[in-house]
């Protein structure tokens, strides 16, 4: 029977990975098709292609966070936490992803595990890292370090973006038109680079998750090394996610926040990538989406504040608040299910 929910596992978080790189990875090349510099089929397969080689290729610091927020003992009730969280965070996104609601993958999935845990062992099945922050440890651990990560990310990706769009209109103040055409070329670069960004923090989480299911079965005896089929077949799930891609919510990012230009575009998707490059070269899981919707805010505030819909940001807000309780109310109920199931 265990054979048979770890299956389970592995194929629901390749589910959830694919509902990820619908949500999330329609962010990347959101701005770039709204001022031009792509056609969607164009980005979308540029994006997806250099997502796959970040999935592949990067670290583990992401994946070992997420592990990190369990505290629970290796055993196989521990599979029906991980499915009862990556169901909970796959219904949540299938959900915002259909209302073309900016949310963050991130967070529902942070929710599901948490209330998942939380339902089979007691809350002390969280790393939940509120002492060692009060104690005043250096180092973030646990729903303290996602949390913050999930918060300052967006945030920064916002403040960079101001300042830059300040600076990029001074210097910029004397050009014609044809600054435009190199405007647009770069953000192939820049886009390539959040996309790397994007396929490798968001892969991460999966592969975290993918471990301890493969740990909490008897597979590995570790987390440590990573079967390297893991890596590539989420890469593989990311790429297939950002081609069917998340067109409402391309749609929001683009064109609903406020209007780009080639220099605002570029201004987003050089604060986005540094954004999310230096997330991931921390280990700290972010949303994409909520970065890229920040840098977008961020430069439309410092060239017109009173052009952009601030009520984007408003139902994004609400939706971060809505998200983690949301997805942990559901893994619960999902978790005492599956536990009656497997009587």
């Amino acid at each position: 029977m265990w054979e048979l929910v770890l299956a389970l596992v592995v194929l629901v978080a390749f589910v959830f990975l694919l509902t990820n790189g619908m949500n999330d990875a329609s962010a990347v090349v959101a701005t770039m098709i709204a001022c031009g510099a792509a056609t969607p089929l164009q980005a979308v397969l540029w994006a997806a292609s250099v997502g796959l080689v970040g999935a592949i290729f990067s670290g583990a610091a992401v994946a070992q966070t997420i592990i990190g927020l369990l505290n629970v003992p290796v055993s196989h009730q521990l599979l029906l936490v991980l499915l009862a969280g990556l169901t909970a965070a796959m219904i949540w996104n299938l959900f915002t992803w259909k209302l073309g609601i900016p949310s963050s993958s991130t967070h529902s999935l942070v929710g599901g595990l948490v209330g998942g845990a939380w339902a089979a062992y007691g809350a002390s099945a969280v790393v939940w890292g509120w002492t060692e922050l009060y104690m005043g440890n250096a180092e973030l651990v646990g729903v303290a370090k996602i949390v913050a990560s999930l918060i300052i990310s967006p945030a920064l990706g916002f403040l960079v973006a101001f300042i830059v769009q300040m600076v990029l209109s001074l210097a910029f103040r004397r050009a014609t038109f044809w600054v435009n055409k190199p405007l647009k070329r770069s953000q192939w670069l820049l886009s390539g680079i959040l996309a790397y960004g994007h396929g490798a923090n968001d892969a991460q989480k999966m592969v975290g998750i993918i471990s301890l299911a493969l740990l909490a079965s008897g597979v590995q005896s570790s987390v440590e090394g990573v079967p390297a089929w893991v890596k590539i077949a989420c890469g593989l799930i990311m790429f297939f996610g950002t081609l069917f891609g998340g067109w409402s919510i391309m749609k929001t990012l683009g064109t609903g926040i406020f209007t780009l230009r080639p220099l605002h575009s570029f201004n987003s998707q050089f604060s986005a990538g540094a954004a999310v490059a230096l997330a991931t070269f921390v280990g700290a899981p972010v949303s994409t989406t909520h970065i890229v919707s920040g840098t977008v805010i961020g430069a439309g505030a410092a060239d017109n504040y009173r052009m952009v819909n601030w009520n984007v940001g408003k139902h994004m807000l609400v939706a971060w608040c809505v998200t983690i309780p949301a997805s942990a109310l559901c893994a619960a109920g999902v978790y005492r299910l599956l536990q009656w199931l497997t009587r």
